[in-house]
């Protein structure tokens, strides 16, 4: 993956890292958590956060046309007790 950006921020949220994955830009949130395990992820990245990083992602692609016409997927990257764990495609836009 080649990354786009770090830390983007919009208005209306956030997005951690923001990478080219072939002909898709992803959108990847990165979760540390010492204490508890993936099984909790659902806790940490519920469906506000989803949204705050789906409008983020809008907000970037009307920034960035050379990507509009892209396949787009959001991922975690968790990093826990037990190592990191790259989830792709963890959650997608709900209409």
């Amino acid at each position: 993956m080649k990354i786009l950006a770090r830390n983007l921020r919009s208005g209306r949220g956030e997005a951690d890292i923001v990478a080219l994955d072939g002909g898709t830009v992803v959108f990847a949130e990165v979760k540390t958590w010492s204490a508890y395990g993936i099984e909790e992820l659902r806790y940490g990245i519920n469906r506000e956060k989803q949204r705050r990083i789906i409008e983020t992602a809008k907000y970037f692609l009307l920034s960035h046309r050379e990507y509009k016409c892209m396949a787009v997927r959001f991922d975690v990257v968790f990093i826990g007790p037990q190592g990191i764990t790259h989830l792709v495609s963890a959650f997608t836009e709900r209409v």
